[in-house]
């Protein structure tokens, strides 16, 4: 009898393959943890109940998350994908991810979910938000609510569409600016107040409108199928509180959730939170409310202070030893930060001693304050120079304006330097129009970016047109492209403009049949749609595709894109390039 090697039995479930592949790499567990100090090993291996993680700057706050994810799946046998980690930036997400990855990368081919708290809200949206769709009652009408092929707007989106709100509403934008509503229609989003509250809570005409606008800015967003960031925090928040089984199935996935920068959450994070941990509480919140400054933009330092009043049962560590200042640094900011009421306290420590007394200079305007600064620098620079240092030297300043004032002080004392920042890539107007296309294709019922590209290039659609357009939608409750479409079968405008928006509806089907893989069917059937009408070229054309169905899919990959796991708001990768060529080639434009 042949020897078969029972692998069932070998590997058993997921719990065993990780510990087998562990004794294979050699790899000694707990060898990681003796890396920490007593108080970041105890935050890492508390895995049971609420905790509470008071990290001050500079104490291995990251190195604690980290690890602690590592501890969890190494030493405890927990599925990686139970374990869910949330943060504020991308730039935090993905240290955290290279990091784990580092320690626990080959253990298992699944891995802990780490994200910001926005991208892990579009994941939660794309797969179940038309869990909250609700059936219309207009027979034969598709339910009301979004669809997961809904667009996210970033600022310039908003602006765009509070204009159009306020010009519709007949507001002046002298009384109120679009930017000065958005951040009050922000404020009620980051507390949770819809439109009827914000003008219950108004004391004044101004606040009156802002609400007025707020209502109709959310109804224009569900018609383009569209949420902006604060949604995406709003509505994953609701699905999981609305939807029993959606919500059961995150809290039976995630066992685990840390929370980074607690002290910066709002009410929605805090909300989503709450929910996510369902009943096993097993949250790890880490954060320092000392350094909560961002209550302007909605930030509740109630969130870290309350936290053991959420859970009673909550164990509470304070990391105290400080990797990254010296003492006198230290001493100084604890005796600022020491004036603060709403503190918890911590007493920072470092055993690095000594270092550079901190100076202080009032200058009487800004050159001044340019010019002491590159003087200080300088002089540090030949100091460390003669003593064989490696110099460093950085400044910080509040606002992108003051920068000139310091390059200026820079080139006079001849300083070479690097300002961080400046114009993104994303933000340049020919990159903006290629991504409005392709948000155009994703979802035409996005009238914010199909404003942006409906004349980019310049195809003959002006500004008569389109508030026809804008008329047509308001009348009919359809979106800016289903008023295109109306517009173009009951033949409501002159010739000249039907011509130049048939072209324009045409260019977005073809690139939406390329996306879907039909595009040789399209042409085809325009083909034989246009031979009933006897027109020379379609007939051509048809001759043409008949003689070879190739000469389509030589160029253009018009196969269905391969099922696969796509980053939030992105196309397919193998479609998205392709599409972009589509849109060079037929319009002509960034050629």
């Amino acid at each position: 009898m042949p020897w078969v090697f029972n692998w069932k039995l070998a590997i058993g479930n997921r719990k065993s393959e990780i510990n087998l592949l562990s004794t294979i790499r050699g790899f000694t567990r707990l060898s990681f943890l003796s890396q920490l100090n007593p108080q970041q090993r105890e935050a890492v291996e508390t895995s049971e109940g609420p905790l509470l993680i008071l990290a001050g700057a500079g104490s291995g706050k990251t190195r604690v998350i980290t690890y602690r994810i590592a501890h969890l799946i190494e030493n405890l046998g927990a599925m990686p994908e139970s374990i869910l980690a949330v943060t504020f930036t991308n730039k935090a997400a993905s240290e955290m991810v290279e990091r784990v990855d580092k320690i626990v990368g080959g253990l298992s081919a699944a891995k802990p979910v780490i994200s910001t708290f926005h991208s892990f809200c579009v994941r939660v949206l794309r797969r179940d938000i038309e869990a909250l769709r609700i059936p219309s009652t207009v027979p034969g009408t598709p339910p009301i609510g979004l669809t997961k092929n809904f667009v996210i707007y970033d600022e310039a989106d908003q602006q765009q569409l509070v204009k159009s709100v306020m010009r519709r509403l007949g507001i002046d934008d002298k009384q109120v600016t679009p930017r000065s509503v958005l951040a009050h229609i922000s404020w009620a989003k980051n507390h949770m107040l819809d439109p009827q509250e914000v003008y219950l809570q108004s004391a004044d005409p101004k606040t009156e409108r802002v609400a007025q606008i707020y209502e109709e800015y959310r109804k224009e967003l569900l018609k383009a199928n569209a949420l902006d960031f604060d949604d995406l925090l709003l509505e994953a928040v609701r699905l999981l509180k609305a939807v029993p089984t959606v919500r059961e199935h995150y809290n039976r996935r995630f066992q685990y959730v840390l929370v980074d920068e607690y002290q910066d959450t709002n009410r929605p994070q805090y909300e989503l939170m709450r929910v996510l941990a369902g009943a096993h509480h097993n949250v790890c919140a880490v954060g320092d409310e000392d350094q909560s400054i961002y209550s302007w933009r909605g930030a509740d330092i109630r969130n870290i202070l309350e936290f053991e009043k959420d859970f009673p049962e909550a164990k509470i560590i304070r990391l105290e030893q400080n990797y990254r200042s010296t003492q006198n640094i230290l001493q100084a900011a604890s005796a600022v930060v020491a004036n603060n009421i709403k503190r918890k306290g911590k007493n920072l420590w470092t055993s690095r001693q000594g270092g550079t007394k901190i100076g202080y200079y009032e200058a009487p305007d800004g050159e001044n304050e340019a010019l002491f600064v590159a003087d200080y620098i300088a002089k540090y620079l030949r100091e460390a120079a003669e003593q064989s240092e490696n110099p460093r030297a950085a400044v910080l300043y509040r606002t992108n304006s003051q920068s000139r004032l310091f390059e200026e002080g820079m080139r006079r004392y001849q300083l070479k330097y690097h300002v961080v920042g400046g114009f993104s890539f994303y933000e340049r107007a020919e990159i903006k129009d290629m991504i409005s296309y392709l948000k155009v294709i994703h979802n035409p019922d996005d009238s914010i970016s199909l404003l942006r590209v409906i004349n980019t290039p310049v195809r003959g659609i002006g500004k008569t047109t389109i508030e026809t357009l804008e008329r047509v939608a308001l009348e009919t409750g359809l979106s800016l492209w289903g008023a295109i479409g109306e517009s173009i079968r009951r033949q409501l405008l002159p010739q000249r403009a039907l011509l130049a928006l048939k072209g324009f509806h045409d260019l977005i089907e073809d690139a939406r049949a390329i996306l879907a893989g039909t595009y040789v069917q399209r042409l085809e059937q325009t083909a034989r749609e246009s031979e009933s009408t006897e027109d020379p070229a379609a007939i051509e054309m048809d001759d043409q595709i008949a003689f070879d169905p190739t000469i389509f899919e030589s160029n253009l990959d018009v196969s269905p894109p391969k099922p696969k796991e796509t980053a939030p708001e992105s196309l397919p990768v193998a479609s998205t390039a392709e599409i972009l060529k589509f849109l060079v080639d037929r319009t002509g434009y960034i050629k």
